[in-house]
């Protein structure tokens, strides 16, 4: 099994960054694929950016695409969410989750964190 817990999320004006980790614990982190979900008030959990346990293949939704950049480090059982340029309609509670390797849906979430962006 794999535990997750996110950190970095908070207030920030329109246009500014913030940074999202999530923090994972296990024995099988190195064979897990990464993924970052949103949902805002009243709307439907939406997918935000995935990794393989290898750092490669990220792949993000089209309305994230060259403001966010997934990655993480083995080494330190994290995985990362760079937020820039960020917009008002990206406010949500943003879960980090995680799946097996060899499995096709994600099997353990994050509590999730809040970003707020002010216009």
């Amino acid at each position: 099994q794999v535990q997750l817990v996110e950190f970095g999320g908070g207030l920030v004006q329109a246009g500014g960054s913030l940074r999202l980790s999530c923090a994972a614990s296990g024995r099988t982190f190195s064979s897990v694929v990464m993924g970052w979900f949103r949902q805002a008030p009243g709307k439907e959990r939406e997918f935000v950016a995935s990794i393989s346990w290898g750092g490669g293949s990220p792949y993000y939704a089209d309305s994230v695409k060259g403001r966010f950049t997934i990655s993480r480090d083995n080494d330190k059982n994290t995985a990362y969410l760079q937020m820039n340029s960020l917009k008002p309609e990206d406010t949500a509670v943003y879960l980090c989750a995680a799946r097996a390797l060899t499995e096709a849906s994600y099997n353990y979430w994050g509590q999730g964190t809040q970003v707020t962006v002010s216009s």
